[in-house]
């Protein structure tokens, strides 16, 4: 009886496209996710990196000993004192002198007519042009901002007096999943520089958001200056707590409504 033959197998010689094309797939995953990477938005990012680096680099809160045994009350009268000497500044003095920092920091924004300083004797303005600061329609700060917004914060940390920051803008309507209307824009652009001014040293006491929307505006909104005009962001340093509580903006003020004075040149603030 004839043996039956057997069949002998073929051996594959392309099952390498099947690691080769695993491979490919790899490849190109790990591009994509560097890539996404690479294109992070990069004012989150920077906000994100100060938050953390603020966070990281507090000093330490406990700095005062542990007493062993009986202490002594004390009076206070020492740390009073030190506060008072810090506090020496009359009000005055340092409303102008913070006019003057401004001025002398941004000469070239105030020729550009991007930045104005305006005051009198109860709070002095830094209005800045929204468009300095932030792209249109959104709340998070571009590069520039960073660089005027830590400028302000640093002649601005060393003072005491109140700081209100006011958002505005046009009449022209918002309608998006993260500004329903003009309002939370103008109210989120002045949150946005208030944090930027806290994470570069601004007391956060001393701060206060409010936006206006399109509802006070300076110029005339039919035409496209007037509306970039109403595009703005309002840095009010008042005199103390009580004038920042009671002083309107400048719309309100320009229009006759408010009971403080006028804002007045700051050449034109008297000296105490």
């Amino acid at each position: 009886m004839a043996r039956r033959r057997q069949h002998e197998e073929h051996e594959n010689h392309e099952r390498w496209l099947v690691s080769y094309a695993d491979f490919i797939t790899l490849l190109f995953a790990f591009f994509v996710v560097m890539y996404s990477i690479s294109s992070l938005n990069e004012g989150k990012y920077k906000i994100l990196s100060e938050t953390l680096t603020g966070v990281f680099n507090q000093p330490d809160r406990s700095i005062k000993p542990i007493p062993v045994g009986e202490e002594r009350p004390r009076t206070g009268e020492p740390e009073r004192a030190s506060l008072d000497e810090a506090n020496s500044e009359t009000p005055d003095d340092s409303l102008q002198d913070i006019a003057a920092s401004v001025r002398q920091a941004f000469g070239e924004l105030i020729r550009s007519e991007q930045l104005s300083v305006r005051g009198n004797e109860m709070w002095i303005e830094i209005e800045l042009s929204s468009s300095l600061l932030f792209p249109s329609g959104d709340a998070l700060p571009n590069n520039q901002a960073f660089d005027i917004i830590e400028k302000v914060a640093k002649i601005l940390a060393p003072y005491q007096n109140p700081v209100k920051v006011e958002g505005f803008t046009d009449n022209l309507p918002i309608q998006t999943s993260q500004f329903p209307t003009n309002w939370e824009l103008s109210s989120a652009r002045a949150a946005s520089i208030v944090r930027m001014l806290a994470m570069d040293g601004v007391d956060p006491a001393r701060l206060a958001a409010v936006g206006y929307g399109e509802f006070q505006p300076v110029a005339d909104n039919a035409t496209a200056e007037g509306r970039g005009r109403n595009r703005r962001v309002v840095l009010v340093i008042s005199r103390n707590l009580d004038t920042r509580r009671s002083a309107g903006s400048t719309a309100a003020q320009q229009s006759g409504a408010g009971t403080q004075p006028a804002p007045t040149p700051v050449s034109e603030v008297p000296q105490s």
